[in-house]
Protein backbone atom coordinates (compact mmCIF):
# COMPACT_ATOMS: atom_id res chain seq x y z
CA UNK A 1 0.00 0.00 0.00
CA UNK A 2 2.77 2.46 0.97
CA UNK A 3 4.59 1.88 -2.67
CA UNK A 4 1.37 2.96 -4.52
CA UNK A 5 0.65 5.58 -2.60
CA UNK A 6 4.41 6.68 -3.16
CA UNK A 7 3.93 6.22 -6.79
CA UNK A 8 0.56 8.02 -7.09
CA UNK A 9 2.65 10.83 -5.41
CA UNK A 10 5.59 10.83 -7.45
CA UNK A 11 3.58 10.36 -10.81
CA UNK A 12 1.38 13.78 -9.77
CA UNK A 13 4.18 15.53 -8.65
CA UNK A 14 5.52 15.33 -12.27
CA UNK A 15 2.45 16.34 -13.67
CA UNK A 16 2.37 19.11 -11.49
CA UNK A 17 5.77 20.03 -12.80
CA UNK A 18 5.25 19.98 -16.07
CA UNK A 19 1.57 21.46 -15.75
CA UNK A 20 3.56 24.47 -14.25
CA UNK A 21 5.69 24.53 -17.39
CA UNK A 22 3.00 24.35 -19.59
CA UNK A 23 1.66 27.40 -18.19
CA UNK A 24 4.38 29.48 -17.95
CA UNK A 25 5.08 28.82 -21.68
CA UNK A 26 1.47 29.44 -22.95
CA UNK A 27 1.27 32.27 -20.72
CA UNK A 28 3.90 34.25 -22.16
CA UNK A 29 2.55 33.38 -25.80
CA UNK A 30 -1.13 35.43 -24.56
CA UNK A 31 -2.99 31.92 -24.28
CA UNK A 32 -4.82 30.99 -21.47
CA UNK A 33 -5.99 27.09 -20.94
CA UNK A 34 -9.91 26.17 -19.64
CA UNK A 35 -9.72 22.70 -18.41
CA UNK A 36 -13.71 21.17 -19.00
CA UNK A 37 -14.06 18.15 -17.04
CA UNK A 38 -17.59 16.19 -16.85
CA UNK A 39 -19.42 12.76 -16.61
CA UNK A 40 -19.61 11.31 -20.18
CA UNK A 41 -23.06 12.83 -22.11
CA UNK A 42 -23.10 15.76 -19.66
CA UNK A 43 -23.32 17.81 -23.15
CA UNK A 44 -20.33 19.24 -22.73
CA UNK A 45 -19.02 19.21 -26.64
CA UNK A 46 -22.50 20.83 -27.12
CA UNK A 47 -21.92 23.57 -25.10
CA UNK A 48 -18.59 23.92 -25.98
CA UNK A 49 -19.34 23.71 -29.82
CA UNK A 50 -21.67 27.23 -28.94
CA UNK A 51 -18.77 28.77 -26.86
CA UNK A 52 -16.12 28.69 -29.88
CA UNK A 53 -19.50 29.62 -32.03
CA UNK A 54 -19.82 32.98 -29.83
CA UNK A 55 -15.89 32.80 -29.39
CA UNK A 56 -15.53 33.08 -33.71
CA UNK A 57 -18.44 36.02 -33.26
CA UNK A 58 -16.48 38.36 -31.08
CA UNK A 59 -13.68 38.01 -32.59
CA UNK A 60 -11.74 35.87 -30.27
CA UNK A 61 -9.36 33.69 -30.99
CA UNK A 62 -9.74 30.12 -29.47
CA UNK A 63 -9.03 26.64 -29.98
CA UNK A 64 -10.18 23.35 -28.63
CA UNK A 65 -8.01 20.07 -27.87
CA UNK A 66 -10.65 17.48 -27.16
CA UNK A 67 -9.87 13.92 -25.35
CA UNK A 68 -11.25 10.42 -26.04
CA UNK A 69 -10.43 7.16 -25.53
CA UNK A 70 -11.54 6.31 -29.12
CA UNK A 71 -13.28 8.04 -32.34
CA UNK A 72 -12.93 11.71 -33.69
CA UNK A 73 -16.68 12.19 -33.57
CA UNK A 74 -16.23 15.08 -30.54
CA UNK A 75 -13.51 16.93 -32.53
CA UNK A 76 -15.60 16.68 -36.09
CA UNK A 77 -18.55 18.54 -34.09
CA UNK A 78 -16.20 21.05 -32.33
CA UNK A 79 -14.90 21.62 -35.69
CA UNK A 80 -18.00 23.16 -37.30
CA UNK A 81 -17.41 26.36 -35.01
CA UNK A 82 -14.59 27.27 -37.33
CA UNK A 83 -12.09 27.14 -34.35
CA UNK A 84 -9.11 25.01 -34.71
CA UNK A 85 -9.98 21.70 -33.10
CA UNK A 86 -7.90 19.15 -32.13
CA UNK A 87 -8.74 15.01 -30.82
CA UNK A 88 -6.07 13.26 -28.67
CA UNK A 89 -6.89 9.88 -28.94
CA UNK A 90 -5.80 8.23 -25.08
CA UNK A 91 -6.15 4.60 -25.91
CA UNK A 92 -7.50 3.39 -22.92
CA UNK A 93 -6.59 5.89 -20.94
CA UNK A 94 -9.30 7.47 -18.40
CA UNK A 95 -7.40 10.94 -18.24
CA UNK A 96 -5.40 13.33 -19.74
CA UNK A 97 -2.11 14.68 -18.40
CA UNK A 98 -0.14 17.95 -18.58
CA UNK A 99 2.95 16.26 -20.91
CA UNK A 100 0.22 14.74 -23.45
CA UNK A 101 -1.45 18.39 -23.85
CA UNK A 102 2.51 19.71 -24.27
CA UNK A 103 2.88 16.90 -27.26
CA UNK A 104 -0.25 17.69 -28.91
CA UNK A 105 0.03 21.58 -28.82
CA UNK A 106 3.37 21.30 -30.44
CA UNK A 107 3.34 23.00 -33.77
CA UNK A 108 -0.38 22.41 -33.74
CA UNK A 109 -1.45 25.55 -32.01
CA UNK A 110 -1.64 28.74 -33.65
CA UNK A 111 0.22 31.73 -32.08
CA UNK A 112 -2.51 34.40 -31.81
CA UNK A 113 -4.64 31.70 -29.87
CA UNK A 114 -6.31 33.64 -26.84
CA UNK A 115 -7.98 30.69 -25.34
CA UNK A 116 -7.23 27.10 -25.57
CA UNK A 117 -10.41 25.08 -24.31
CA UNK A 118 -9.58 21.47 -23.26
CA UNK A 119 -12.36 18.81 -22.55
CA UNK A 120 -10.92 16.11 -20.76
CA UNK A 121 -11.73 12.79 -20.96
CA UNK A 122 -15.46 12.22 -20.05
CA UNK A 123 -15.07 10.86 -16.12
CA UNK A 124 -15.12 12.97 -12.78
CA UNK A 125 -12.48 10.56 -11.47
CA UNK A 126 -9.11 10.78 -12.56
CA UNK A 127 -8.99 13.78 -14.38
CA UNK A 128 -9.21 15.12 -11.27
CA UNK A 129 -6.03 14.78 -9.80
CA UNK A 130 -4.40 16.17 -12.84
CA UNK A 131 -3.71 20.09 -13.77
CA UNK A 132 -2.88 20.30 -17.33
CA UNK A 133 -1.29 23.80 -17.15
CA UNK A 134 -4.89 25.74 -16.94
CA UNK A 135 -5.84 28.74 -15.69
CA UNK A 136 -9.85 27.96 -14.74
CA UNK A 137 -10.96 24.65 -13.93
CA UNK A 138 -14.47 23.84 -15.16
CA UNK A 139 -16.96 21.09 -14.33
CA UNK A 140 -20.01 20.42 -15.63
CA UNK A 141 -23.19 18.67 -15.00
CA UNK A 142 -26.29 17.85 -16.52
CA UNK A 143 -29.37 18.04 -14.68
CA UNK A 144 -30.41 14.25 -15.90
CA UNK A 145 -27.50 13.43 -13.38
CA UNK A 146 -28.64 14.05 -10.21
CA UNK A 147 -28.29 16.84 -7.22
CA UNK A 148 -25.97 14.68 -5.74
CA UNK A 149 -23.31 14.71 -8.21
CA UNK A 150 -20.92 16.67 -6.24
CA UNK A 151 -20.91 14.55 -3.03
CA UNK A 152 -20.52 11.37 -5.01
CA UNK A 153 -17.28 13.50 -6.51
CA UNK A 154 -16.24 15.57 -4.48
CA UNK A 155 -12.77 16.12 -5.68
CA UNK A 156 -14.01 17.06 -9.20
CA UNK A 157 -16.41 19.44 -7.61
CA UNK A 158 -14.04 20.60 -5.19
CA UNK A 159 -11.42 21.28 -7.08
CA UNK A 160 -13.73 23.48 -9.75
CA UNK A 161 -13.01 26.97 -10.27
CA UNK A 162 -16.44 27.23 -12.32
CA UNK A 163 -19.32 24.73 -12.24
CA UNK A 164 -22.09 24.63 -14.95
CA UNK A 165 -25.29 22.67 -14.82
CA UNK A 166 -26.58 21.60 -18.52
CA UNK A 167 -29.51 20.85 -19.80
CA UNK A 168 -31.29 23.11 -17.82
CA UNK A 169 -34.13 22.90 -20.25
CA UNK A 170 -34.99 19.36 -18.85
CA UNK A 171 -35.12 20.43 -15.42
CA UNK A 172 -38.73 19.75 -14.89
CA UNK A 173 -38.78 16.35 -16.52
CA UNK A 174 -35.81 15.34 -14.72
CA UNK A 175 -37.26 16.61 -11.42
CA UNK A 176 -33.61 18.39 -10.38
CA UNK A 177 -33.61 20.23 -7.58
CA UNK A 178 -31.59 23.15 -8.38
CA UNK A 179 -31.30 24.43 -4.56
CA UNK A 180 -30.09 21.28 -3.30
CA UNK A 181 -27.71 20.95 -6.41
CA UNK A 182 -26.41 24.31 -5.00
CA UNK A 183 -26.28 23.47 -0.98
CA UNK A 184 -24.27 19.97 -2.20
CA UNK A 185 -21.68 22.06 -4.18
CA UNK A 186 -21.62 24.22 -1.90
CA UNK A 187 -20.67 21.55 1.12
CA UNK A 188 -17.28 20.78 -1.06
CA UNK A 189 -16.50 23.72 -2.29
CA UNK A 190 -17.51 26.74 -0.52
CA UNK A 191 -18.18 30.16 -2.72
CA UNK A 192 -17.57 28.32 -6.24
CA UNK A 193 -20.00 30.32 -9.07
CA UNK A 194 -22.76 27.99 -10.17
CA UNK A 195 -24.01 28.51 -13.59
CA UNK A 196 -26.97 27.55 -15.41
CA UNK A 197 -27.10 26.98 -19.31
CA UNK A 198 -28.47 25.01 -21.94
CA UNK A 199 -27.60 24.82 -25.57
CA UNK A 200 -30.56 24.09 -26.84
CA UNK A 201 -32.74 27.32 -25.31
CA UNK A 202 -29.92 29.60 -25.06
CA UNK A 203 -29.46 29.93 -21.45
CA UNK A 204 -26.26 30.57 -20.24
CA UNK A 205 -25.09 31.69 -23.91
CA UNK A 206 -21.64 33.03 -23.44
CA UNK A 207 -20.95 32.29 -19.50
CA UNK A 208 -18.12 30.47 -20.33
CA UNK A 209 -16.32 32.13 -22.75
CA UNK A 210 -16.96 35.37 -20.49
CA UNK A 211 -15.21 33.59 -17.43
CA UNK A 212 -12.47 32.30 -19.60
CA UNK A 213 -11.84 35.72 -21.12
CA UNK A 214 -12.03 37.07 -17.37
CA UNK A 215 -9.24 34.82 -16.54
CA UNK A 216 -7.25 35.65 -19.70
CA UNK A 217 -7.40 39.41 -18.47
CA UNK A 218 -5.74 38.38 -15.20
CA UNK A 219 -8.97 38.57 -13.03
CA UNK A 220 -9.04 36.76 -10.01
CA UNK A 221 -10.44 33.21 -10.47
CA UNK A 222 -12.23 31.25 -7.54
CA UNK A 223 -9.46 29.23 -5.06
CA UNK A 224 -10.95 25.99 -3.66
CA UNK A 225 -10.94 25.41 -0.15
CA UNK A 226 -9.30 22.23 -1.38
CA UNK A 227 -6.99 23.73 -3.38
CA UNK A 228 -5.71 25.90 -0.73
CA UNK A 229 -5.10 22.66 1.39
CA UNK A 230 -3.38 20.77 -0.90
CA UNK A 231 -1.33 23.71 -1.46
Amino acid sequence: MCRAVDLQRAVLAKNEAAAQILRTELTARGTTVVNLLSSPGSGKTALLERELRLAGERGVTAAALTADLATENDARRLARSGAPVKQVLTDGLCHLEADMVARHLHDWLPESTRLLFVENVGNLVCPAGYDLGESLRVVLASVTEGEDKPLKYPTAFGLAQLVIVTKTDMTEAAEFDETAFRAHVEQVNPGVEVVLSSVRDGRGAGALLDRALAAAEGNRVHTPVMARAGA
